[in-house]
């Protein structure tokens, strides 16, 4: 096949906070830089920690993305792989990094640069995403691929969906969360602003990323809470594992993130016994206590005085919302009371029973499922401020064309200028001139079958008239 029709590829690192994944992506060569044309090939899944955990250990963090670029190399075929762009986003993890000891953030990406660059591909560069790009591109790519933002219609004109068809993105990682979408009113606070131009249209998104509230620094602050609020310094009670539950943990585990403030005096070697009383209304009212729900004057707000205008229209909501209500298969849209109600049946059962009844279950993600949901729940509701109506405009999703949901693709696509700034005019032109030739070609065919109806009629007529 000639060099120009093979389809082409781009690699994307996900570096989270909790672990990294390589996504593969192929489109044809001749992309109309249309919506939804990039599909996804491979998502490979590095295995061990996110990279921030190899800051003392920076080669590790390299090493640990090899497995997952040879398996990238098998499909992407030889004679393409250096002109493949090959991206690293590192979100929360990194973030966090960089605040605690920015010369350890520096090493690990150094590392991680030097391992990419072993492969023969073209690599353009690590970086570490701002919670806005963050909530931006996740925004981008699930618009993007529910072909939201312009469609290309039968008769080969770009057409612009009216705003209310763009739909919101909810996402939770493991060390921020983000909500992005279009409000119905201006953006009083221009930190929370994205203005994005893509097909020719002007776009000014509200978005935020809350750090330190992804799902795992959220419950270890959770943890600490209860520690703080203990009565006994070497015990804690936590109402969100189940009962019957108990383990041992250092005090330099629990405080080990800038994420979770430590006692004026915390001995790091000393340990804690933590015992689940499975208490849903005590776990509720705990997990609210990690947020400040009240506003200043004048201002609609989502938490921690954070502005953020009334939501609107429809939501996606993937990564960990997903994952923590599909646990208790909470979503295929059933209604928020039935919600509320599944999980306090499952916040009230024993660490026994849960057990029985998810026999191959990881120990931790058993253990921390009533807290993740209950939490998620507490975000949704008080912290972005759903409600009972709203709710049912929350669709939760992992995948949407067979591509999975998070900030890459868009990452990718704005890096790569695969969504032009304007409506693409050559294309329309192309489009359209052999969609003409097409008609006609097609009216052609239907004069000529016409005519070849009407002789071959003719000459049965005249068969008759001589008969």
């Amino acid at each position: 096949p000639c060099p120009l029709c093979l389809p082409q590829y781009g690699l994307v690192f996900d570096a989270g906070s909790t672990h990294t994944a390589l996504y593969v992506y192929r489109w044809p060569a001749d992309k109309e830089n249309g919506t939804g044309i990039v599909s996804q090939v491979e998502a490979c899944t590095v295995a061990g920690p996110g990279i921030s955990s190899y800051a003392d250990n920076p080669a590790g963090a390299g090493a640990s993305l090899k497995p997952c670029l040879d398996k990238a190399m098998e499909i992407i075929p030889a004679e393409q792989q250096r002109e493949t762009p090959t991206y690293l986003g590192a979100t929360a993890g990194m973030r966090l990094l960089r605040e605690q000891n920015s010369t350890k953030a520096e090493q690990v990406f150094a590392e991680v640069a030097k391992a990419i660059g072993e492969y023969p591909v073209d690599f353009r560069g690590a970086q570490i995403l701002t919670g806005n790009e963050e909530g931006s591109f996740g925004w981008i790519t699930i618009n993007y691929l529910l072909e939201t933002l312009v469609k290309f219609s039968f008769t080969a004109e770009w057409t612009h969906l009216p705003a209310e068809k763009v739909v919101g993105a909810l996402d939770l990682g493991g060390a921020s969360t983000q909500i992005t979408f279009l409000p119905g009113t201006t953006i009083d606070d221009s930190s929370t602003r994205a203005l994005l131009r893509l097909y020719g249209t002007n776009y000014s998104v509200y978005t935020h990323s809350y750090l330190c509230y992804g799902q795992k620094q959220a419950l270890k602050m959770l943890v600490a809470s209860l520690h703080q609020g203990s009565q006994s310094p070497q015990q804690v009670s936590h109402p969100c594992y189940p009962k019957g539950y108990q383990e041992n943990i250092t005090m330099a585990d629990l405080y080990n993130s800038p994420c979770v403030r430590a006692p004026s005096t915390p001995s790091p070697a000393q340990n804690l016994t933590v015992t689940g009383t499975g208490d849903p209304a005590a776990c509720g009212t705990a997990v609210q206590k990690l947020f400040n729900f009240s506003c200043g004057a004048n201002r609609t707000c989502g938490f921690n005085e954070v502005y953020q205008p009334p939501v609107q229209g429809q939501f996606f909501a993937f990564s960990g919302l997903y994952h923590n209500l599909h646990f208790l298969n909470l979503t295929e849209g059933q209604s928020l009371s039935l919600v509320n109600a599944t999980i306090w049946q499952f916040c009230k059962s024993s660490w026994e029973k849960v057990q029985k009844k998810f026999p191959t279950t990881n120990r931790t993600h058993l253990r921390d499922a009533c807290a993740a949901s209950s939490y998620t729940l507490t975000l949704l509701l008080q912290g972005y401020k759903f409600n009972h109506t709203t709710w049912l405009n929350i669709h939760f999703v992992q995948q949407v064309a067979n591509t999975d949901m998070g900030w890459t693709l868009g990452y990718m696509l704005n890096l790569t200028n695969m969504i032009p700034s304007e409506i693409p005019q050559r294309v329309i032109g192309l489009q359209r001139s052999s969609w003409i030739a097409a008609t006609v070609l097609l009216a052609i065919m239907l004069i000529l079958t016409f005519c070849l109806l009407t002789v071959t009629c003719c000459q049965k007529y005249s068969g008759y008239e001589r008969l």
